[in-house]
């Protein structure tokens, strides 16, 4: 059983993410999120991987763009929450609180740290997280299958690969998805929405090369990309 919590698994998480990760491999086509730091006027704003690198239990304000919608991997965590990220680096917000608002949405969130099965997460309630209007896309940096750890823990990314085994079914959590490039195997993690996938499944074989893009997650010692809507998913000729 992976992916982020699968229900039973405790509700406080963290990210420790480093500033590095973010320009590695990432050139232009992460978000530029320069001047994150105190954007609505608050000298407690700090950027997100300042924020990671603080101890659980600390209560953090952090501001970025929203690279998961909330709600999106409700299957397996249980919970409510969505992901944001700046120029510095990615975090997940758990949340038990209904939100609307889409991606690439400017979001300021306040909240605590902690750890999510190992994940890194910041902890927060509604009237914490604030949701701008405006925004900017974000976009997922380029990445090896064997290259998904720690440093990029929290970030969108874009990897390419070949399937390297059946489908296999995590219900009623998701379903995992193996992918090599030729640097090492990644599971990918596909949540559930009213019972499917959030991506398309169907057809899919061994063999077949694809390009996946999602967050970089962690359950226990896995770590794992977790994608976000149909459009993350894409079998090249």
């Amino acid at each position: 059983m992976t992916a982020f919590v699968r229900l039973l698994a405790p509700l406080l998480g963290g990210f420790v993410l480093v500033a590095a990760a973010c320009n590695d491999g990432a050139g232009d086509e992460s978000a530029d999120t320069s001047g994150t730091e105190e954007t609505s006027g608050d000298a407690d704003v700090i950027s997100i991987a300042q924020a990671r690198e603080q101890s659980d239990g600390m209560t953090v304000t952090v501001e970025g763009y929203a690279s998961v919608a909330p709600g999106t991997f409700n299957s397996a965590t249980g919970e409510l929450g969505f992901a944001i990220q700046d120029a510095s680096g990615g975090v997940y917000v758990k949340t038990a609180d209904v939100l609307d608002f889409p991606l690439d949405t400017t979001v300021q969130v306040t909240g605590v740290l902690g750890q999510m099965n190992q994940l890194r997460v910041i902890e927060a309630v509604a009237a914490d997280i604030v949701a701008s209007d405006g925004g900017q896309p974000v976009a997922p940096m380029d990445a090896a299958t064997g290259d998904i750890d720690e440093d990029l823990e929290g970030l969108l990314v874009k990897i390419s690969g070949t399937v390297t085994q059946d489908l296999e079914d995590d219900a009623p959590y998701g379903l995992k998805l193996y992918v090599d490039d030729g640097s090492g195997e990644v599971q990918v993690f596909i949540h559930l929405v009213d019972g499917v996938g959030v991506i398309e499944t169907a057809g899919l074989a061994i063999d077949d090369t694809v390009e996946v893009v999602g967050l970089v997650a962690q359950y226990e010692t896995t770590y794992e990309i977790a994608p976000r809507h149909a459009a993350d998913l894409v079998v090249m000729p």
